[in-house]
């Protein structure tokens, strides 16, 4: 797996078991950074991947110019494969890599994110409850990947593309 553009362009990337993970494909990052380049400037942005699975989200994001990273992970496995392809970067980036259960991290969190990304194993029923999590931290655009349909609760739907079996959703927050 390698990062696909940016100032990390074909750094190659460990990528963990894949029974345990699902790695976003490279053609579908692409689609994803260069929407959301459409919409907003990545430098002095951050991001926020919920669920980093092979971390490669937040390292695309942080080759993209995206001045701020938070990648979380649960498992401990997936996590320490991360933290191994993270170290080459977090030197001299602001990225940080944390362990443990994304709703009950965000919760507790209390800086406001440009861009979050929700991409959770695909039929854990845990995407109406991330988003209700992070409608505190969110202070742009949260883009979801999965393949039912979610109840967008307080967010918009700014655009929607579909990939195979997959959709890549971009939310904005309703006014409260």
């Amino acid at each position: 797996m390698n990062i696909t553009a940016g100032k990390y362009k074909g750094q190659k990337i460990t990528a963990p078991d894949e029974n345990i993970t699902r790695p976003t494909l490279s053609k579908v990052r692409m689609s994803v950074f260069n929407t959301l380049q459409s919409i907003i400037e990545f430098e002095e942005a951050s991001f926020l991947d919920m669920y980093a699975g092979s971390g490669i989200m937040g390292l695309e994001a942080l080759s993209r110019g995206f001045s701020k990273v938070v990648s979380i992970e649960k498992n401990r496995k997936v996590y320490n494969v991360i933290k191994y392809n993270f170290r080459k970067y977090e030197k001299e980036n602001d990225l940080k890599l944390i362990l443990g259960d994304s709703i009950k991290i965000c919760k507790n969190l209390d800086y406001k994110f440009d861009i979050i990304y929700i991409d959770p194993p695909y039929f854990s029923g845990i995407y109406e409850k991330s988003l209700e999590v992070i409608s505190k931290i969110c202070g742009g655009i949260v883009i979801l990947e999965h393949v039912t349909d979610v109840d967008f609760n307080s967010f918009s739907v700014l655009k929607q593309k579909k990939y195979g079996d997959k959709y890549i959703t971009f939310l904005h927050q309703n006014d409260k």
